[in-house]
């Protein structure tokens, strides 16, 4: 065993004993430990799948930190290859839940692609803290960005390959968003292809794709490895946008409800203490770079995780817009309008053919009520608010307010 081994082991037995002892047997210590009075856990083991990303860490440290124990619960991490992957898991019950694309579980409930199955999402477990990666290739003909890669596409005619990780999720709906922006249109500009997040520098490498969408550590890897430059953030195209969330099936919230609890109130501890201060992100990514995990080296983790950020070609800068995971609880609420976002999204390249009731579906897959008893719990404030409002990138803004009007309003869609 590692010296770092031991102390992970070491450290982790500590903490654990320590949480585990503040929770006590009192009843009203008991009553704050399981939401609104509700009874112990039905199920106390709980498989929670992950993709090898950066935002994986409020799960991970969960069990790391033994935050799940405090609750009742064993959270068993389950390092997958790809979020179809995810998809067919969550879908036959191989996971309970997962670290989890919010387009992903919005997909499945319509049936985009897939066996349509009921799907919830219990919150969000950050914002912010993805990036569109373009080839140094490109960048060495002057694209560095949306405009001059819109000017290098029209004077050099040919195929141009664009990277997302999964058709209705996150990073296909930002790599779409951001090259219409540029007046690019997606659909018949350029071909996008469907690449797992782990296997996105290999292909950029081998010249697969000439740019790609997905989340950290990968942007910053393809940096290091001298293959690609960061044209944007994906903060830049919204900021505090949403990204991955703790999703599951409504079957198994409805079968698992103190359970499903249980798993919200340790993962959001474990969001607040990864939010906390600079150590806790440093020790964060010391955890997850290791080969459990994501595989990689701690600094294509620590720099961007603390803001930050050099672009590949000479420029560096503070982004205080960084990911975030809880941000005073923030970061975590499910807001209806974010749903609401994807499937406009959805329908203006083509994968919804007709407009569904937006709000309707928001409600029955975001977990509002069931978040508020969590956070009420853990004494985590709430937004007043079920919608936010955001101006994107290319100036429109997205209230919640009309999506069919707002998702049929693009000059540039399917």
């Amino acid at each position: 065993m590692t010296d770092l081994l031991k102390t992970n082991v070491s450290r982790r037995s500590i903490l654990q004993t320590a949480a585990v002892g503040a929770i006590g047997i009192t009843p009203a210590l008991r009553a704050a430990v399981y939401a609104a009075g509700s009874d112990a856990p039905e199920k106390t083991e709980v498989k929670i799948g992950f993709i090898p990303l950066t935002d994986c860490a409020s799960v991970v440290m969960a069990s790391v930190l033994g935050f799940d124990q405090k609750y009742g619960v064993k959270i068993i991490p389950s390092k997958e290859a790809s979020w179809a992957g995810v998809r067919d898991k969550l879908i036959n019950g191989e996971l309970d839940m997962s670290h989890v694309l919010y387009g992903l579980i919005y997909g499945v409930h319509l049936g985009l692609g897939s066996t349509k199955k009921d799907m919830a999402i219990l919150m969000n477990l950050n914002h912010n803290g993805q990036a569109i990666t373009l080839a140094k290739s490109l960048a060495d003909k002057g694209a560095v960005d949306g405009p001059s890669l819109a000017k290098l596409m029209a004077k050099e005619k040919r195929e141009y390959t664009f990277a997302g990780t999964f058709p209705t999720g996150t990073h296909a709906m930002w790599m779409h968003y951001w090259l219409a922006a540029a007046g690019i249109n997606p659909i018949s500009e350029a071909k996008l292809i469907t690449v797992p997040p782990p296997q996105m520098v290999a292909n950029m490498r081998v010249g697969n794709m000439d740019g790609f969408c997905v989340g950290e550590p990968w942007n910053l890897r393809a940096i290091m490895d001298g293959i690609g430059i960061t044209a944007n953030t994906t903060q830049d195209i919204w900021k505090d946008h949403p990204e991955k969330v703790l999703g599951t099936t409504a079957e198994f919230v409805n079968k698992y409800p103190n359970t499903t609890r249980a798993v919200m109130m340790a993962i959001l501890e474990a969001s607040r203490w990864i939010d906390a201060n600079q150590q806790n992100k440093i020790k964060m990514a010391e955890t997850v770079a290791q080969k459990s995990y994501i595989n990689t080296s701690v600094d294509a983790i620590n720099q961007r995780i603390l803001g930050s950020y050099q672009n590949g070609l000479g420029k560096t800068w503070e982004d205080p817009n960084h990911m975030k995971f809880f941000n005073d609880g923030y970061v975590n609420f499910p807001f209806l309008s974010d749903g609401m976002w994807f499937l406009t999204q959805h329908k203006r390249w083509g994968l919804l053919k007709d407009h569904p009731d937006y709000l309707a579906v928001a409600k029955q897959i975001n977990q509002v009520d069931m978040y508020k008893q969590v956070a009420s719990a853990l004494k985590v404030s709430v937004p007043k608010d079920v919608m936010r409002s955001v101006k994107m990138i290319d100036g429109v803004v997205w209230d919640g307010k009309d999506p069919k009007k707002y998702a049929d309003g693009f000059k540039i869609k399917a």
